[in-house]
């Protein structure tokens, strides 16, 4: 999948792509100092609540140590503004909807939300100490074309067209707030033409923004829409819920809007359309 990702870039013409794992600190300093890169946009971590149950060195190795050598290189070859990968994942403790950002969220269910939290103070902290403008955007379920395969509407794809059966935690009783990745991808160019400044984020020029759908789904709602875009009926398998896992997720984006003039709105429907017809032809359905 990596592979044939980046195979749909590679003919761009100010298309680049150097293989190096950015917990590499003594590859990544040499990359930023010769590209002298204006402007960065950090996407490269471990993802997944559930993986970090079974291999959590994984997330130290990327999401701790790789982070870190970002923010380093960042630091030492003046970037004009670094906007990062964070996560819905950090707010999936709280009990009040929506989640917004100055909500507490000191108490993570998964590894994978500790390390996310964590870069956020990171980055603050590289805000504070350097004066490195840094944004946060905390991605509430993304899905889309060429989306990870490891995510419930991949899967559920994947197993509906073959006949197989899918497995509904918690008995359905779950709602998520589902954002369509060209949502995703307009937030972080417009959040990336605007750095975080000393004025606007007091004292320090770092801010964190929702990016979601501000529109959760129930989790069999979810399941129906991607039956009827596929055309058939799913063989579903009601299970118990899994550890790390939420209820809900609920994303507050008037922030975003007020600082970008824009918020997520693609419908479920829209979105799950465009997912399928890609996946049938790049999966040969």
């Amino acid at each position: 999948m990596k592979e044939a990702r980046l195979a749909q870039l590679t003919p761009q013409p100010d298309f680049r792509f150097v293989r190096l794992d950015i917990a590499d600190r003594d590859g990544l300093a040499e990359l930023f100092a010769k590209e002298k890169a204006q402007r960065v946009v950090h996407l490269a971590a471990q993802a997944g609540v559930r993986y970090s149950i079974t291999n959590p060195q994984a997330y130290a190795d990327s999401n701790l140590a790789g982070f870190l050598n970002i923010l380093e290189a960042c630091r030492h070859n003046p970037v004009a503004h670094l906007v990062y990968a964070s996560s819905s994942s950090v707010s999936r403790r709280q009990r009040k909807m929506p989640f917004a950002e100055d909500d507490s969220v000191d108490r993570p269910v998964s590894l994978y939300a500790a390390t996310k939290k964590a870069n956020e103070l990171m980055a603050h902290t590289y805000s504070h100490l350097f004066g490195l403008p840094t944004t946060g955007l905390r991605f509430f379920t993304v899905y889309g074309p060429w989306g990870r395969p490891d995510m419930a509407y991949f899967s559920f794809a994947k197993a509906i067209l073959a006949g197989k059966p899918i497995d509904v935690f918690n008995h359905g009783h779950m709602r998520r707030d589902f954002t369509y990745i060209d949502d995703i991808v307009e937030g972080i160019i417009r959040v990336l033409d605007k750095p975080a400044t000393a004025e606007a984020a007091a004292p320090h020029a770092h801010r964190v923004f929702n990016i979601g759908n501000h529109e959760p789904v129930a989790l069999l709602e979810f399941i129906e829409t991607l039956e009827q875009a596929l055309g058939r009926e799913a063989i579903k398998e009601f299970k118990p819920m899994q550890p790390g896992d939420v209820l809900a997720t609920f994303a507050d984006t008037a922030q975003l809007q007020a600082w970008v003039g824009f918020s997520p709105k693609t419908s479920l429907k829209d979105g799950i359309g465009k997912f399928v017809t890609w996946y049938k032809g790049w999966a040969g359905a």
